[in-house]
């Protein structure tokens, strides 16, 4: 593919001097003049700032670092990590049952992000992230995920799908925790949403875990197309990268209380890359959606 097809440019080389151009001869003895003259100049004419700026300007970029690697710490445990993977029949196992490959070997059809809802173990996702899910004998849809708890230890789970919604590209998974105690993600608010305002996308996209992405929301009131073909209407747009494997991770904002679900990209057909187009659920919407799911085990859409 040619580079002027991307929209990437190349840098002129610059000339080599000519010798011609140049009547007197470039010494040794020159150049040692020239320098420290050279350099006495440009310190006159770019002066230092002074020593009792310097603590101002060391200390507001810190601060602003600190302010968003606090808000990740926070924010992360919350964040999961969600693998499709292939349903086989134990080998050492003679019953039909069928269970979850767990060893390296296993065949992983998908991944995704999700984040950890409430303390007894349900996760919310995108629809379309488990729409896929291998499905046992039992009839169950199950997956695996990785999560820590609220003592940072790491967690690798059966987890299966109790509801699901298409309409919205929502869908709740439980875990069962067995002594574990995890940490449920805060919640903020959508509709006082300005454009603008800084966010931060965290996931796992390309199957890299725990992922920060910043930017701001570019815009309200999106609409996006649901797995139904339906329209999702108020989708929060974003800059903040939002590529395959964030779907269904949290956009949260500068206090680290999620405002979204992150869903989609609007990307060239076949990269999966993010274009800087990206799109999420309003928490709004999500609120109003998933309890019913847990609940009902059944898409909401579909219980009227």
């Amino acid at each position: 593919m040619a580079l002027g097809s991307l929209g990437i440019r190349l840098l002129p080389v610059s000339a080599s001097p000519n010798p011609s151009e140049n009547p007197l001869p470039f010494t040794s003895r020159r150049a040692i003049v020239f320098a420290p003259t050279a350099l006495m100049a440009s310190l006159l004419a770019f002066p230092l700032p002074t020593y009792a700026a310097l603590p101002q300007l060391q200390d507001d970029i810190p601060r602003e670092e600190d302010r968003i690697i606090n808000l990740f710490q926070e924010t992360s445990p919350s964040v999961v990590y969600i693998k499709d993977l292939e349903i086989a029949k134990n080998p050492q196992n003679h019953s039909e049952e069928a269970m979850l490959i767990e060893d390296e070997n296993a065949k992983v059809k998908g991944t995704g992000s999700g984040f950890v809802w409430d303390k007894f173990g349900h996760i919310v996702t995108n629809y379309h992230v488990v729409s896929a899910l291998a499905t046992d004998n039992s009839g169950l849809q199950r997956c695996k995920v990785n999560l820590v708890d609220v003592k940072g230890n790491g967690i690798y789970k059966e987890a299966k799908i109790v509801g699901f919604d298409p309409e919205y590209d929502l869908a709740v998974l439980k875990v069962e925790l067995e002594g574990h105690e995890l940490k449920p993600i805060v919640f903020g608010a959508s509709r006082n949403l300005r454009v603008g305002q800084s966010c931060y996308a965290i996931g796992n996209p390309f199957g890299y875990e725990k992922t920060l992405t910043a930017g701001v929301i570019s815009g309200l009131g999106r609409e996006i197309p649901s797995p139904n073909g339906r329209a999702i209407r108020g989708a929060i747009q974003t800059d903040a990268a939002i590529s395959a494997g964030n779907s269904g991770g949290p956009l949260v904002d500068s206090y680290g209380h999620v405002i979204g679900v992150n869903t989609a990209t609007f990307t060239r057909k076949g990269t999966g890359m993010s274009s800087g187009v990206n799109f999420a659920i309003p928490i709004d919407t999500v609120v109003r959606t998933v309890p019913y799911l847990i609940v009902y085990g059944t898409p909401y859409s579909e219980r009227f």
